[in-house]
């Protein structure tokens, strides 16, 4: 049984046992050599302890320590309750593991661990049977030559991992998985690899049926909105109120044929393949003819309009794709900010790249609506929006077009201020920069 050593009463049992061998031998006339006879004996015992000692820890089975007396008690009650302790923490390790293991084969996607020289470290079931990774004879092999597609290999030496990406599996080409990294601990990386078939389907599927209806729609349309107008322009043969129906159907029929373009730009735009950095595009030229554009916009609504350029500056980009989005966030600068108001539009070379802007007076924008706004078909006022025409879809081709050439559309507003709708271009979308004179 374990209890607290105490020193002082070890010293004084030593004490103790060589003072009787002294005062035997003080009795036999000889104090020096009984007292060095004792003090061997001492040390015999002490010996013999540790060779008891030695054999329990390397050749006996026992895991209980033996019986014995005095500071060795304590010896081997402590060496049992450290071997106790590190068995319960083996177990409560063995057992967190266990749970973590059975966790991550619970998972729906499949999992590998990686170090920092992308050597695998462990990987569940759905590696196994999804990515053919084999376990355990593929640990210690490298991710990246088990999984060689390239767009993968490229994702994962490029060491960004904020975004995923889809690539087709290692095992089967029909499908599609979705890969995201995940830095953690050590230099460790968490890959997550999931089966995202169904929802590219889907999406593919989505897009098809926009851009054929889209398509679709048009001709009939067209022939209705030609007879609408032949009707509506024989003025004195028809009743005011027959007149007046013709010309609304008219009105909605050019509405409907609006929606249809945006529908079908932004279904291009989709399923673009076109690569950004194989053409340039002369911005500043560009916004000039934008400018011929707005001002015959703005010919009713009095605005004053702006134009800030900086002269040279060329990007790498898909001149339809960027005149699309800086036309549409101009327009709706003029269809939505009051009559009288004041439109600034800049495009500026940054200390980080380049940057294009539309800044308006106008009403301003709730913050509820801003993160809403790049949806399809959302408007902040549904009535404004169909008195002026809108589709809803303008701002949603910006994010895509933006999206397309790595950026992104933000907006800031301040209702009864105005709003401001600009996005940025990295130093390396610039193809060109004439020198500032």
């Amino acid at each position: 049984m374990y209890y607290p050593f105490s020193w002082f009463k070890s010293i004084v049992r030593l004490c103790l046992f060589l003072i009787v061998f002294a005062l035997v031998g003080w009795y036999l006339d000889d104090m020096l050599l009984a007292v060095a006879l004792g003090a061997t004996g001492l040390l015999l015992l002490n010996y013999w302890h540790l060779y008891k000692l030695n054999r329990w820890l390397w050749h006996s089975r026992k895991m209980s320590p033996p019986s014995v007396n005095g500071l060795w008690e304590h010896i081997y009650e402590g060496i049992y309750y450290l071997q106790r302790r590190n068995r319960n923490k083996r177990k409560e390790l063995g057992a967190l593991v266990k749970r973590f293991r059975e966790g991550s084969e619970a998972l729906p996607d499949a999992a590998v661990v990686v170090d920092a020289k992308a050597c695998i470290i462990w990987c569940n079931r759905l590696a196994r049977l999804e990515l053919g990774l084999r376990w355990p004879s593929d640990a210690g092999r490298r991710l990246d030559n088990l999984i060689r597609h390239p767009e993968f290999i490229q994702y994962f030496h490029a060491g960004k991992y904020h975004y995923p990406i889809e690539v087709p599996s290692p095992l089967n080409p029909q499908k599609t998985f979705e890969y995201r990294i995940m830095p953690y601990g050590e230099e460790h990386l968490l890959l997550i690899a999931r089966d995202v078939t169904r929802v590219s389907q889907l999406e593919e599927m989505r897009k098809d049926f926009v851009a054929n209806v889209s398509h679709e729609l048009r001709t009939p349309l067209t022939v209705i909105n030609g007879y609408l107008e032949i009707l509506a322009g024989s003025g004195d043969e028809l009743d005011p109120l027959t007149q007046k129906a013709f010309l609304e159907m008219s009105s909605q029929t050019q509405r409907m044929q609006s929606l249809i373009e945006d529908l079908l730009v932004l279904s291009r735009i989709e399923a673009s393949s076109e690569r950004i950095y194989e053409n340039t595009v002369d911005m500043p030229a560009m916004l000039r003819q934008i400018k011929l554009e707005a001002d015959a916009l703005n010919k009713d609504k009095g605005h004053t309009i702006a134009f800030h350029l900086d002269e040279g500056v060329k990007i790498y980009g898909i001149e339809t794709e960027l005149r699309s989005a800086c036309s549409n966030l101009i327009f709706n600068a003029i269809n939505y900010t009051p009559p009288g108001g004041h439109i600034d539009v800049y495009w500026s070379v940054t200390k980080d790249g380049v940057k294009f802007a539309v800044k308006d007076d106008g009403d301003g924008i709730e913050q509820r609506h801003l993160s809403r706004l790049t949806e399809r078909f959302y408007r902040v006022d549904k009535a404004r929006s169909r008195k002026t025409g809108g589709s809803g879809l303008g701002l949603s081709i910006v994010k895509h077009v933006l999206n397309h050439h790595n950026s992104q559309l933000q907006i800031t507003s301040v209702v009864g201020e105005g709003s401001v709708f600009f996005f940025n271009f990295d130093a390396e979308m610039i193809a060109s920069q004439d020198p500032v004179l």
